[in-house]
């Protein structure tokens, strides 16, 4: 029932000032008692008048006035009926699922409405409900009210066929039965066949009555890396809805219009940050209270950030080729991806403060250091940690790895190999993967293998046909470390290139924040393939509330549609439920033709009460507001205030623009740049790094000095002064090549040294590092103090596999033909970033080379001691076994390392074979 007491409140205390502000009555000033001329004083007028009579209108206002309050004080209500009395037996049924709920008080209303007719004409009554499958019971009024009361609309869409058939049973025991269905106005639920089974029921009188509301619904909720959408049905009504996202609370956090237009299906997209939509618990339809109209969103709707941190260095960022953009690829339609700025020292650490829910790894390999403790904490504390396999991590010593690897990986003809790639085996029913096809096209033809330990089947989520884990996992305190035993582009296996890939990852992603199982010693880091208990439910209204009585445990892989066992809300326990949709998402709503099923419907009379004590008492406060000013008016005391001055006052208050002061605004401070750093911005040099040792520094000025002479005289090149760089402060990225002595009593660089060194070389510089001990070194015997130093740096570098220079690498023909690389020493070994295997059934080529130059080059031969000459051009240390050609040929290989580091594979491109062979003589 409608009450105007609210609206008349409130007009009645906004109306007091607005009276008191325009009803300005200036009482008469005291006047000066003085005695004037009698003439004077017959001129004088009264200031009051009183008319000798009250008009007959204001009469009729104030008679109308009184009487309005009389009948106020009786309580008039407004009753209209509209509904036919019948002393026949009258079946009502009512729909009563989730489109009926926003039209429900008024439903009920009219079902009361027909149940008193029949009751004042003495037939009896029974009341069906669409949801319900017992036979109809005739009773009395009262009895049937008692059923009518509790009744509430149900949160799915019931099957009709069931009290159809009902319906039929009764009208053939009664069939001067009279049967009145309120419908829904929808056609789901077979409302075709109920329709059919009241034509062919025989009954005396079949009424239909709808309301004029066209119901609407929301389906397929999604949540994507670019906004949050759900799908908007309507049966017919309004061309324009509102969609809001309320969180957990309650409180509104976006909003978005559906424009349907012509339409009956519309998407709405809600666009807000990444943070904000995932506070979204549910999404609903403004102003449609109904569990149709309400979309619930559970974990697997929650954007999750994914940052992607890959082992190769700056070079080699080819976009086709490149793992992480096979890992964006995937990645992108399901998750906020998050890279690194070009140039970070530790992109490990700068992505770890964007606090993501999945670090994803490609061919990294993590040393013990501030950047393996930040992942282990983060670990540790929930965080879901995704690798993938390639040579670094084949070749590291790294714990944060769910199984132990073996040091050689598998390859397709190796050593360890099959004779066909191998195909995919079904996933097991304990996998998080399971349910996904197991396509036979991904193939693998390389993988890292995992050592046979006990647990590792547990540990195995994905297999290949023989048996040997493909992706592996285990719970590290409250996260989780995932494996795939093959990289992330396609070198390995065609598996990034396939959509397993990405279901595989979406599984990943859902699972990333879920709490760690509790008990056991198998850590439980699979999805829960048991039956999902109910934990909150929608009502018929779209309301969650504690689940009934009815409601039971949905299977896995359950997808709806929704019913009385199955009813729509979360299921699951803590954080790790499911959301059971009203709707599925191909579902449709549209509006029933009872004509062309041969029926009349009518609209529904609720005969609900009005009542009418609001209209009449805001007519008597209106009638007194008249009756003052007219009385005021004819008595000459209404005034009106000038108001001119004061509205424009007030205007001009609130157009006045608020002003900043920006002269005081001062400019951000400019990092300093050093002038050294500005000369090697603008000139290309070398750089050695400072050891701490003054001969062994002056050694390698000398010889950098000489190198860049020989540079400018012999090639295009003409680099700058060569410089000394301490790592720990100096700025590196602007020297190519770094020549790094090593020096067994200094002491060994910090972690954060470490890190930026490694920055380095990840951005495509080379570090070349010479032990100066190849007459120490002895092989099977103990490594020299150098060899040692050097052995505790690289722990904390990310360093790829490693070869002793073959003859056909690149680096030996960047601008000479060499067979290796000496210096004052001609025994020592060089080793470079390892080449990749050749396939079988290719030719030999005369050059090859990685897709990248190779970040770190090792030598024993001591180079800048052959390099470095006086200021007459004389050679400073003597040469062993010595020689002017050994001289040379020392010179050349130093001019081939720095080539190698300006133009990298360049000579290994197909138009320089012929020119190589011809060089080579073949």
């Amino acid at each position: 029932m409608f009450s105007f007491a609210a609206p008349l409140a409130l007009f009645g205390l906004l109306s007091l000032p607005l009276i008191y502000w325009l009803l300005q009555v200036t009482p008469p000033r005291p006047r000066e008692i003085v005695f004037p001329p009698t003439k004077i004083l017959r001129e004088l007028k009264p200031d009051d008048e009183t008319p000798a009579k009250t008009p007959w209108w204001l009469v009729t206002l104030r008679l109308a006035l009184a009487a309005a309050l009389i009948f106020a004080m009786a309580g008039p209500v407004w009753a209209p009926s509209g509904v036919v009395a019948s002393a026949a037996p009258t079946l009502i049924v009512i729909d009563d699922g989730w489109p009926a709920a926003p039209t429900w008080e008024r439903r009920i209303a009219g079902a009361q409405s027909l149940i008193e007719a029949a009751a004042r004409a003495g037939g009896p009554v029974a009341v069906a409900l669409a949801s319900e499958s017992a036979a109809p019971a005739l009773g009395d009024g009262p009895r049937a009210l008692e059923k009518l009361r509790p009744a509430r609309p149900k949160p799915f869409l019931p099957e009709r066929k069931p009290i159809g058939e009902q319906v039929a049973a009764f009208a053939r025991a009664h069939p001067t039965a009279r049967i009145v269905w309120i419908s829904d106005g929808l056609a789901q639920g077979d409302a075709a066949g109920f329709a059919r089974a009241l034509k062919e029921s025989g009954a005396s009188g079949v009424e239909v009555y709808v309301e004029d509301h066209a119901p609407r619904a929301l389906v397929a909720p999604t949540n994507d890396a670019a906004a949050l959408s759900v799908d908007v049905l309507r049966a017919g009504g309004e061309e324009s809805t509102v969609v809001e996202a309320l969180d957990a609370k309650g409180r509104t956090i976006g909003r978005a219009a559906a424009q349907f237009g012509a339409a009956s299906r519309v998407r709405a997209k809600i666009e807000l940050p990444v943070e904000l939509r995932n506070e979204v618990s549910h999404l609903r339809i403004e102003g449609e209270n109904s569990a149709g109209a309400v979309a619930l969103l559970d974990a697997r709707s929650k954007v999750k950030r994914v940052a992607l941190v890959g082992g190769e260095g700056a070079d080699e960022a080819q976009p086709l080729l490149s793992p992480l953009y096979y890992l964006e690829k995937a990645l992108a339609p399901f998750a906020q991806v998050r890279t690194a700025r070009p140039g970070v020292v530790d992109p490990v650490q700068a992505l770890l403060a964007e606090n993501p829910n999945i670090m994803a790894l490609a061919d990294v390999g993590l040393a013990p250091g501030e950047t393996f403790d930040a992942l282990s904490r983060f670990v540790d504390e929930g965080g879901t940690l995704v690798r993938f396999a390639g040579p670094r991590l084949a070749n590291a010593d790294d714990e944060l790895l769910p199984v132990r690897l073996r040091r050689n990986g598998r390859v397709l003809g190796g050593a360890m190999s099959w004779e066909e790639p191998k195909s995919l085996a079904e996933f097991d029913a304990a996998s998080p993967f399971f349910g996904l096809p197991a396509s036979k096209d991904v193939t693998v033809q390389r993988q890292v293998l995992a050592e046979p330990d006990p647990g590792l089947a547990d540990k195995t989520w994905a297999r290949l046909s023989d048996g040997t884990p493909l992706v592996t996992a285990e719970r590290r305190g409250k996260g989780l470390i995932v494996l795939f035993h093959v990289n992330a582009d396609a070198n390995w296996s065609n598996l990034p290139i396939s959509g397993l890939f990405v279901e595989m990852l979406k599984r990943i992603s859902v699972m990333a924040g879920e709490s760690a199982a509790s008990g056991g010693e198998r850590s439980d880091i699979v999805a829960d393939q048991s039956a999902l208990a109910p934990m909150r439910i929608l009502d018929g209204f779209g309301a969650l509330g504690a689940p009934g009585p009815t409601a039971q445990s949905i299977p896995p892989g359950f997808d709806g549609p929704a019913s009385a066992e199955h009813p729509p809300g979360l299921y699951g326990a803590g954080d790790a439920f499911i959301a059971v949709q009203t709707l599925r998402p191909d579902d449709e709503i549209s509006a029933f033709d009872f004509a062309g099923a041969g029926l009349s419907a009518s609209a529904l009379q609720s005969g609900a009460q009005t009542d009418l004590r609001g209209p009449l008492l805001l007519f008597a406060l209106v009638a007194f507001i008249a009756d003052a000013l007219i009385a005021m008016a004819l008595g000459g005391r209404l005034r009106l205030r000038p108001f001119g001055a004061a509205t424009a006052a007030m205007l001009a208050l609130l157009c006045a623009p608020a002003t900043m002061d920006e002269s005081r605004a001062e400019p951000a401070p400019r990092s300093a740049v050093s002038q050294r750093d500005k000369d090697a911005a603008l000139t290309t040099r070398l750089a050695y790094v400072i050891s701490g040792d003054a001969r062994v520094d002056e050694t390698s000025r000398l010889g950098l000095e000489a190198l860049s002479q020989a540079l400018n005289s012999r090639t295009s090149f003409a680099p700058g002064d060569p410089v000394g760089v301490d790592p720990a402060k100096d700025e590196l990225a602007f020297y190519p090549m770094l020549y790094w002595p090593i020096v067994a009593g200094a002491p060994q660089p910090s972690a954060k040294t470490t890190a930026r060194v490694a920055a380095y070389m990840k951005q495509g510089g080379t570090v070349v590092f010479d032990t100066r001990d190849a007459l120490s070194q002895r092989i099977g015997g103990a490594p020299t103090p150098e060899t040692q130093w050097l052995r505790d740096l690289t722990k904390g570098l990310d360093i790829p596999p490693l070869e002793v220079t073959p003859r056909d690498h690149v680096i030996t023909k960047t601008f000479y033909l060499l067979d290796g690389f000496v210096g004052r020493f001609a025994n020592g070994e060089t080793w470079v970033e390892a080449l990749p295997p050749e396939p079988k059934d290719q030719a030999a080529r005369p050059v090859r080379a990685t897709d990248s130059v190779s970040a770190i080059v090792i030598t024993s031969n001591d180079l800048a001691a052959a390099w470095a000459q006086d200021k007459r051009g004389q050679p400073l240390f003597p040469l062993t076994p010595g020689g002017a050609r050994q001289r040379e040929f020392a010179i050349r290989g130093g001019i081939n390392l720095v080539m190698y580091t300006l133009t990298g594979n360049y000579k290994s491109d197909q138009v320089h074979v012929r020119d190589l062979l011809e060089r080579l003589g073949q």
